[in-house]
């Protein structure tokens, strides 16, 4: 999987990698020159007492080591900005597909592991890319240079290069080897980490409600501990890779001294060629050494990029059609035929078999007790999922034919959980229509009996809006969704007990202030009081996920069971 992400992100950046390649081949060709030329001083230098030529190869010292850093210089940035831009673009790919999953999709995954995927998991691979574009890249090309370079100064020590890297590699390749299911298991644990500390944050009121800041701060202390746990053992490891690697490097100087002192003392070899094969001894364990660095995060990365490519692979099961139809007509006239809808993996429908009509103009409630399939029915109108048996259809077109853009744009929805997005109340309100002017949102705070409070902002319209809207309260939050579908002027309203959280008086005047904006569009609204759905031209009554009753408040009192035990209990209610 890292192999197919790296292919295809890097892919716009062939001309920068080539760069990086040419001004590596370029640093180290000229940072392998100077051991060669150090040789040089000393043998044919300071041995003969020649200052000219001393100077004269130091010279070509300091230009060969102001070429290396230059190209270094320029390497270290081209890979920063190729890793750097491949990690917006995944990031961008990632954003891209998780805002066309539908609900099902986001429950698989989760939120908080989505968020690590699109964070912590991208970082690493672009870790990986600047690591391995800086040291991956170049390591090669010291190695073999090296190589080639240590056997024009002395053949006769080659054995011990043949020694050395062998057993460098094998020693780091087992280190490695252990660390690669430990990766994988800190990314699960730093998932869940996030997940239990988005829970807390979230539900916070309620933790403190129930007095369960100790259990709390025992699950977090025990996700912590795990993935604290986790984090060590890498680190165990890891602290084994630099005390090899010295080991190696400090027995094979000891090597060359020994071995090359005999050679030198039998005229086999000069001072300066030793001390050139050491330096180009130790530049080739080092090229090893940051291959190693490199090696390490390829295992924590491979992980990274199987968990952002599951989300990458995973297609929305809400799909847009291949020969989308038009929608020419208008009215918002909706048609529930035979709909069924199975969560899956599970045994029964949620909802089954529903069939009705809502026509433009019209006011159709549905009520049912609590998990009798109100909501899921309501997420099916607008295609947020798909029916899995029969049809939905928006003026005569099955919505899985209509293109989801079109569809959307033709639906207003004021969801059951009321949410707003950090900014302003204007940029809340024109979610709905980005060109509404402020009369417009003005016009629909009125009717959604929000200008009152509006107004008492300091700001009005520019007043600041904080993430999910928490800094206003339960009723306002709703009321402002429901100005932000207003704005929208769709066809069809779809209000999923948008009202619970108003008192009666509230209610009514936002009842009777909806009534001339929507008389020729269709609304369906999904209510708890059957006081608030009284005045509906029909009402569909839910039971397991069926339809047990279908028509007006009077004729649902004479034939229906299941709606006059809800009216009889909300009128037991009242009157304690």
């Amino acid at each position: 999987m890292l192999n197919r992400l790296l292919r295809t992100y890097l892919r716009p950046y062939r001309r920068t990698l080539l760069a990086i390649v040419a001004l590596q081949l370029v640093a180290n060709i000229a940072g392998l020159s100077l051991p060669s030329l150090n040789a040089d001083i000393i043998d044919n230098g300071v041995a003969k007492g020649d200052t000219a030529h001393i100077w004269s190869v130091s010279v070509w010292m300091l230009g060969f080591s102001l070429l290396q850093v230059v190209t270094q210089i320029a390497a270290v940035r081209a890979s920063a900005r190729a890793a750097m831009g491949m990690g917006a673009d995944v990031r961008e790919a990632l954003f891209k597909r998780v805002m066309s999953f539908s609900s099902r999709e986001l429950a698989h995954f989760g939120a908080p592991s989505l968020i690590t995927r699109n964070t912590n998991d991208v970082q690493q691979i672009q870790m990986l890319v600047v690591m391995g574009c800086i040291m991956l890249v170049g390591a090669p090309i010291t190695m073999v240079g090296g190589v080639i370079m240590a056997l024009r100064e002395d053949v006769g020590l080659s054995w011990l290069v043949a020694v050395a890297v062998p057993v460098l590699v094998v020693a780091i390749l087992l280190v490695v080897r252990q660390m690669v299911p430990l990766f994988r298991q800190m990314q699960v644990r730093l998932d869940t980490v996030n997940r239990v500390l988005r829970e807390q944050i979230t539900g916070i009121r309620v933790v403190r409600a129930f007095v369960r800041e100790d259990h709390e701060q025992e699950r977090f202390s025990r996700a912590n501990g795990d993935l604290t746990g986790t984090t060590l053992a890498v680190g165990n490891l890891m602290v084994l890779m630099f005390p090899i690697v010295m080991l190696v490097m400090n027995v094979s100087t000891v090597a060359v001294l020994w071995f090359g002192a005999h050679r030198v003392a039998d005229g086999n070899m000069q001072v300066g060629a030793l001390f050139a094969y050491i330096s180009y001894l130790i530049q080739i364990l080092m090229s090893v050494m940051m291959a190693t660095m490199v090696a390490t995060m390829i295992p924590r990365a491979a992980v990274s990029a199987d968990r952002v490519v599951q989300v990458l692979d995973t297609e929305s099961t809400v799909v847009a059609p291949l020969a989308p139809r038009e929608l020419h007509a208008q009215g918002g006239l909706l048609e529930l035929d035979r709909v069924s809808f199975t969560y899956p993996g599970a045994d029964a429908a949620v909802v089954s078999h529903v069939s009705f009509t809502a026509r433009p103009g019209t006011t159709t409630a549905i009520i049912g007790s609590t998990g009798s399939g109100k909501t899921t029915l309501m997420n099916l109108m607008p295609r947020l999922f798909d029916a899995t048996g029969g049809h939905v259809r928006l003026n005569g077109v099955d919505v899985r034919e209509i293109e989801p853009q079109q569809l959307w744009r033709r639906v207003g929805l004021v969801p059951q959980r009321p949410y707003l997005f950090s900014g302003t109340v204007a940029s809340n309100l024109r979610y709905g229509n980005p060109d509404a002017t402020d009369e417009d949102l003005w016009q629909a705070l009125r009717i959604a009996q929000a200008a009152d409070f509006v107004g008492q902002f300091d700001d009005g319209l520019e007043s600041p809006i904080a993430q999910g809207g928490t800094n206003v309260s339960g009723g306002q939050r709703q009321r402002l969704c429901i100005a932000r579908a207003l704005v929208a002027k769709p066809e069809l309203y779809l209000f999923d007990d948008s009202f619970s959280a108003l008192d009666l008086a509230t209610d009514a005047r936002l009842r009777a202030a909806l009534r001339p904006v929507t008389r020729d569009t269709t609304v369906i609204i999904v209510a708890q009081r059957v006081s608030s759905i009284v005045d509906a031209d029909q009402i569909v009554v839910l039971e397991a996920g069926r339809v047990v009753g279908l028509g007006t408040h009077d004729e649902l009192l004479e034939d229906c069971p299941t709606y006059q035990e809800i009216v009889e209990s909300q009128m037991a209610v009242n009157a304690a």
